[in-house]
């Protein structure tokens, strides 16, 4: 049995396929290539582990460095075929500069994506990952491009916005279903056909069918029988009776005096008949469907014939995202251990480092405040000194003795 075990193992290892990986070490740059697409809008990216790391070497990846620019960059791999097989993407994203509006996501694309002039407007296969922009927009990207259209998710996946490190991870089955991973743990999965509109509905409405002409749906109608009362009718407003003409009212010069009108108290608003059960009421029509002659089920969905090239094709206002440790590969299981053997060492680090700089600068901020409260106070003492000095050149040190002045005799009066 664990002979058998063994070998099914080995047997697995040998057909899983990293198809693509990047941890963004030395001779990254000789593996990528910059879009200049965008001219003098393109932002540039520089190799560095950011602020706060586990390790200031193994955590370097590419991050943005200028705010509101363009950014595009792609590495191109052979092409592959996932027909019969799972597809996985992952990749980790940092947002440490607490990103306002910015894109997080990558992009795969096809052999002929001309790699130095990527733009916003290339055809993909996949984009994947978060984007941000203000409070409303928080997201998971999950785009396909499905005979020329790219289909957005129905779902609203939420990404995180905090400055940490976090891993994203899609995964395609063979079996026409997904799931979307956040830092290793799942928050979404479903059906493709489902959950994107890759296919007209399968059923429709009946064009031919009409609801009949003496279909009566109207759960209530008006009691024939109620009759309004003979005193219902009653004005909305009246001539408010304790209201009296003002003395100084001049007919001829401001014309005839009517008292001003006030709510009526009587009102009862607009009569109408009490409603009854309708005897004749048939229920709510529903409109008979019928199988749509448009549709055709395709059980490849999740399959592209040709991917060749990853890349970041992004938008940012505020700079200083770190994108690393890309994976591609037919395996969940390699997914998961290099999430184990990177992202989970990472985080524990990083967040290590980032919560010893808060302390400092909070440490900071509050020595910064202590002096500028204590400056503050020593001016205000040296106000109070300058006046007093102030007074006695003014006026002469006596002019505020009290008791000398009431021991002196008013001469003058």
């Amino acid at each position: 049995m664990k002979f058998l075990v063994a070998l099914a193992i080995l047997c697995y290892t040998a057909s899983a396929t990293i198809i693509f990986e990047e941890q963004f070490g030395e001779g990254w740059e000789d593996r990528w290539v910059e879009s200049t697409a965008k001219g003098s809008e393109q932002g540039a990216f520089k190799w560095s582990a950011g602020k706060f790391y586990n390790d200031a070497e193994k955590d370097k990846g590419l991050q943005t460095s200028q705010d509101a620019r363009f950014y595009g960059i792609s590495s191109k791999f052979d092409s592959f075929n996932n027909e019969g097989k799972d597809l996985v993407i992952q990749f980790t994203v940092k947002h440490e500069q607490k990103i306002d509006c910015g894109g997080g996501y990558v992009k795969v694309f096809p052999s002929d994506l001309v790699q130095a002039d990527m733009h916003g407007d290339s055809p993909y296969n996949i984009m994947f990952g978060p984007d941000i922009c203000g409070p409303g927009t928080k997201k998971v990207h999950v785009i396909f491009n499905y005979k020329g259209n790219n289909l957005l998710t129905k779902k609203d996946i939420r990404c995180k916005d905090d400055e940490l490190t976090h891993l994203y991870t899609l995964i395609l089955h063979s079996d026409n279903t997904y799931e979307v991973r956040i830092d290793n743990s799942k928050v979404e999965s479903g059906n493709l056909e489902d959950d994107w509109d890759f296919l007209p509905a399968k059923t429709i409405k009946d064009p031919e069918a009409k609801k009949p002409e003496d279909w009566d749906d109207r759960e209530k109608i008006d009691d024939p029988e109620d009759t309004k009362p003979e005193d219902y009718d009653k004005p909305e407003f009246i001539a408010d009776p304790d209201a009296e003409k003002p003395e100084d009212w001049d007919d001829d010069m401001d014309g005839e005096w009517e008292p001003p009108m006030i709510n009526n108290p009587e009102y009862q608003g607009e009569w109408k008949p009490k409603q009854i059960d309708n005897p004749e009421y048939k229920g709510k029509w529903v409109h008979p469907m019928i199988d749509n002659p448009d549709y055709e089920a395709d059980d490849s969905l999740y399959q592209f014939d040709d991917t060749a090239v990853i890349g970041f094709d992004l938008w940012q206002v505020k700079s200083g995202t770190i994108f690393d440790n890309i994976l591609i590969s037919d395996s969940v299981e390699d997914a998961e251990t290099q999430a184990k053997e990177l992202w989970e060492v990472t985080k524990e680090g990083e967040k290590k480092m980032k919560d010893k700089q808060d302390e400092e600068e909070r440490k900071k901020r509050e020595e910064e405040e202590a002096k500028r409260k204590e400056e503050e106070g020593d001016d205000e003492d040296e106000d109070d000194e300058d006046f007093e000095d102030y007074e006695d050149e003014a006026f002469g040190e006596d002019d505020f003795d009290d008791e000398d002045e009431e021991d002196e005799p008013h001469d003058e009066l």
